[in-house]
């Protein structure tokens, strides 16, 4: 059997019914993440442990116990979420011997859901970045091309679904970083509306703009752990494309991007409006500044309580400052040693942010809706393909310097500021052969609708390339 590309719904249905020994597929999958080390995806993994959750699965299995929905599948967890069973480093020297003495309450819904934690993955520091290129553990490398960056800051689990090392994977999205990496590595990746998962006992960034979501190879596979987490029984079918409006906001997501990128977003829209997709050409006004003006301050004015907060709670016996002390990538260190300064953000700066433009940038995606009569917004969900190991400051866009953080997250950024669902979906290749991804927004709390929209999308879309890589 071809253990290495089922997706979890196949798997979890084959370890129901008996039809696969969960010992046996996770053997398979363990050998896959050995014969592929060197992408890097993982800061733990535990292969004795995970061996052993597997016999447990099967016995469980032929003692006629009832079995979860995820009855002894693999599930990679980023490693900002904490694990009793397993450290919990966020990335950074500091924390490479924190054990949480309890699970997260996202962790703890997969594991009741009969998953195995399946190791934890490499991010970019503290989640502080999109290249994934760790100072401290080694980059994680794209399996598409082992040169580029995977994005980040949840890279490891995108290249670890994308490598076919494990069907899915839980990363955490403050401003892009679940969907970033799922377009560079040619993956689903879903940021639920703000507030849908549990956010305790991850490590965060900004309470406001945090949110772990599901990175897959199927929309189905991100239906399935959705419900896990929320616990909901509705039923999510496939929606009918024929008369489904979405938002085509030219300005802004569609400027200055790639040409790669360019080329494969045209050929995904003709293929919309082939699957009876009507297109709105419509822009979305003012969002692009009022993200400039709001995001920094909301995460780099929250970063400092929010982290302090969670290292009080676990009794690490460290603060925010001996954190950043030891942090060893450079982008990051300079980041995180300007929210030290708390002159770098004032509070009326924040509460600004928070008060008048937050709600302005809520309010804009409102209308948008309400007015054009969309179901979604679709754009490119970065604008240029992965981009070399290293490139960490600055890289090269249509022939001119730019930054590499601003560049990568500028499409992202506002709707999680917005709080609203988004999901990447695999557009195509480049002419290098590196995964493009468009995404599709929905309103506040439609997350059920907009899982809709892909599962519907999934069925008519051409299967993606998977990476060369050995078996």
């Amino acid at each position: 059997m071809d253990f290495w590309n089922l997706t979890l719904v196949e798997a979890a249905s084959k370890l129901r019914c008996g039809e696969m020994r969960a010992a046996e597929y996770i053997e398979a999958l363990l050998r896959r993440c050995e014969r592929h080390r060197e992408l890097n995806a993982f800061i733990y993994q535990d292969f004795e442990m995970i061996r052993e959750a597997a016999r447990q699965a099967d016995k469980m299995l032929d003692s006629g116990r009832a079995l979860g929905p995820l009855h002894g599948a693999p599930v990679i967890l980023k490693d900002n979420i904490d694990t009793a069973m397993m450290p919990t480093t966020g990335g950074t020297p500091a924390l490479k011997n924190h054990r949480p003495s309890r699970n997260a309450p996202i962790a703890q819904a997969l594991i009741n859901a009969g998953a195995i934690i399946f190791g934890k993955a490499n991010l970019h520091e503290l989640a502080q970045g999109i290249t994934n290129n760790n100072r401290a553990f080694g980059p994680a490398r794209n399996p598409y091309d082992r040169d580029k960056i995977p994005g980040g800051s949840s890279g490891g689990c995108a290249v670890a679904v994308g490598a076919r090392m494990a069907p899915t994977a839980i990363g955490t999205d403050t401003g892009g970083s679940v969907r970033i990496p799922a377009a560079l590595c040619g993956i689903i990746g879903f940021r639920p509306t703000i507030g849908r998962y549990p956010q305790g006992g991850i490590i965060p960034i900004s309470h406001t703009r945090d949110t772990a979501g599901p990175m897959t190879r199927s929309v189905a596979d991100a239906v399935l752990i959705d419900k896990v987490i929320t616990g909901s029984m509705e039923e999510i079918l496939p929606a009918r494309l024929t008369g489904l409006r979405l938002g085509v906001p030219r300005a802004y997501f569609y400027e200055d991007i790639d040409p790669a990128v360019a080329d494969v977003m045209e050929s995904a829209l003709r293929r919309l409006r082939d699957y009876g997709i009507e297109l709105v050409e419509a822009d979305l006004p003012d969002v692009g500044s009022l993200d400039r003006d709001a995001g920094f301050a909301i995460a780099l004015y929250e970063g400092v309580v929010d982290l302090n907060q969670y290292l009080a709670g676990h009794q690490i016996g460290v603060d925010y400052a001996a954190i950043v002390a030891e942090v060893a990538s450079p982008d990051v260190k300079k980041m995180l040693g300007r929210q030290l300064d708390r002159g770098a953000v004032s509070k009326t700066a924040y509460l600004k942010a928070m008060n008048e433009l937050r709600p302005r940038i809520q309010a804009a995606y409102h209308e948008y809706f309400a007015s054009h009569h969309v179901n979604g917004i679709i754009f490119p969900t970065t604008p240029l393909p992965a981009v070399p190991i290293g490139d960490d400051e600055t890289t090269t866009l249509n022939g001119e310097t730019v930054p590499t953080f601003l560049t990568f997250i500028r499409n992202t950024s506002p709707e999680s500021i917005a709080g609203i669902p988004g999901m990447n979906l695999p557009a195509g290749l480049s002419p290098r052969g590196l995964p493009i991804g468009m995404e599709i927004d929905g309103l506040f709390g439609s997350d059920n609708e907009l899982l809709s929209i892909g599962l519907a999308l999934e069925e008519c879309e051409p299967a993606f390339p998977v990476p060369n890589l050995s078996a």
